[in-house]
């Protein structure tokens, strides 16, 4: 991302982010006979739906879930809000359900009460947490550690990304799906060769930015919301994640000048629809920022890892985005491991 070396070693969540592959590669490793056994049940037990529980960069990679339930198993997937159950009292019936909970502490208490609810009512609770001693893991019949090791910075990354590969490494033995199996196999290099990837074209139009669009689609989707996440919390920006369908809806007459448009895209169905919108905001003069397949011409077309499954596409742009989104904070003055107010674990009931 930089040839400064003061500035590569500055932030432990530059440091953090860049050890996502070697995370993902003992994940994989260690949960391997864990989805195995999983997916065997899964498939003898088939769930009649899926739901989702979690907050922050936890839900976005829940999103991820979803897409992949949804587009790979045809599984109809549901994000229930904690708060029907912490606040609400409410009970939602989930028997027989897939309940996938994602944490990286694994102790809010809101994330705890829906899924005792769930294991309570019947469901299968499934755990993906960083911490196998926290009160989350106790309560999920199963466990998928992240392995993610301490993350120190108050933004999350390497467990992020670990997250995202516990969801895929599901579904593909679930699925006995041998090409995504064989595609996961590569994704630790693949990760490593996105880390590579140089992004700092796009800085300078993105640390001038008050406010901004993360647009994605489909699997996409998902690191668009952790880019727009990222954005908000590391460099204090008004980013927003954007369906790249819903944009054209009415939210892109905010875009102009001072308001870019950074768009994640992945080699898929979606991407004939991507295109179509890159064209029309190029004719509108919108500044627009292109990430992964989609073509230009763009203000800035930033490098990525072609040719790769396009489960995993998402995952190596969110590997590249990392460093972008930690000199975007530098830039504007802003410690990226310590965002005002914030802090590494958040309880919320």
């Amino acid at each position: 991302m930089t040839n400064d070396p003061q500035i590569s070693a500055s932030t432990a969540m530059l440091r953090e982010a860049q050890e996502a592959p070697e995370v993902v590669a003992r994940l994989l490793s260690a949960n391997a006979s864990l989805c195995r056994d999983l997916g065997a049940r899964l498939r003898a037990s088939p769930p009649p739906f899926a739901v989702t529980c979690a907050r922050g960069s936890s839900d976005n990679a829940a999103t991820f879930a979803k897409y992949l339930l949804e587009i790979h198993s045809g599984l109809v997937t549901a994000s229930v809000g904690p708060s029907v159950t912490s606040v609400y009292a409410a009970r939602p019936r989930m028997r027989g359900a897939l309940f996938l909970a994602v944490s990286q502490s694994g102790r809010s208490p809101d994330i705890l009460d829906l899924a005792k609810a769930g294991r309570d009512d019947g469901a299968l609770t499934v755990a993906l947490v960083n911490d196998t001693t926290s009160p989350l893991a106790s309560t999920c019949e199963v466990v998928l550690p992240l392995h993610a090791g301490p993350e120190k910075s108050v933004a999350a990354t390497k467990s992020f990304i670990a997250a995202l590969a516990a969801g895929l490494q599901l579904v593909a033995h679930w699925s006995a799906d041998e090409a995504l199996l064989a595609a996961l196999d590569k994704l630790p290099e693949i990760l490593h060769q996105a880390a590579q990837k140089d992004w700092s074209s796009a800085a300078p139009l993105i640390a001038k930015a008050d406010d901004l669009f993360v647009v994605g689609r489909g699997l996409g989707f998902a690191v668009a919301q952790e880019a727009a996440l990222k954005l908000k919390e590391t460099s204090g920006i008004h980013a927003e994640a954007m369906s790249a369908a819903e944009l054209m809806h009415g939210p892109w007459t905010l875009a102009g000048e001072n308001f870019p448009i950074l768009v994640m895209s992945q080699r898929d169905e979606t991407l004939g629809g991507v295109n179509d919108l890159v064209a029309r905001l190029n004719e509108q003069n919108v500044p627009v920022i292109v990430a992964g397949a989609a073509d230009g011409p763009a203000r800035a077309m930033l490098p990525f890892v072609d040719g790769v499954h396009p489960f995993i596409a998402p995952i190596a742009l969110i590997q590249s985005f990392y460093p972008l989104v930690n000199a975007v904070a530098l830039a504007r003055g802003r410690n990226p491991d310590a965002p005002p107010r914030l802090r590494k674990v958040t309880e919320t009931v």
